[in-house]
């Protein structure tokens, strides 16, 4: 059991085979969304050979979704894998963050920036 097997099905936004799209409950951004594993399990790496290759195509519904209601400029995609990297939910879930255009003063280095001091790199 976990907290997103008793999701409401009015916030379910899609249900595929594998995975099903709900809006985050704490978005960091308009139309930030989550594609949560039907089935549960704790992490990207214990998804099946068969989930993992069905997971693209939910992201890129889950870009279509974002897309008829927002005008993002980017996307950051993230995964959470254990309590190390931060994951708080033990049921796999994929977000789907859509970026906006001065959203911050400088987005570059992105994802790096889970590690304060890491984002601002400089390219060779």
């Amino acid at each position: 059991m976990s907290l997103f097997s008793d999701i409401e099905k009015d916030r379910v936004l899609f249900r595929g085979e594998h995975f099903f799209i709900i809006r985050d409950g704490y978005p960091v951004a308009p139309g930030h969304i989550l594609v949560i594993s039907n089935r549960v399990v704790e992490t990207y790496f214990d998804l099946t050979d068969e989930e993992r290759a069905t997971l693209g195509p939910i992201i890129l519904k889950a870009k279509e979704i974002i897309e008829s209601e927002h005008k993002p400029s980017g996307y950051n995609i993230g995964m959470n894998c254990g309590h190390a990297a931060g994951q708080t939910v033990m049921h796999f879930h994929c977000h789907v963050i859509p970026r906006y255009k001065g959203d911050v003063e400088n987005p570059r280095g992105g994802v790096r920036g889970v590690i304060p001091g890491k984002m601002n790199y400089k390219a060779t």
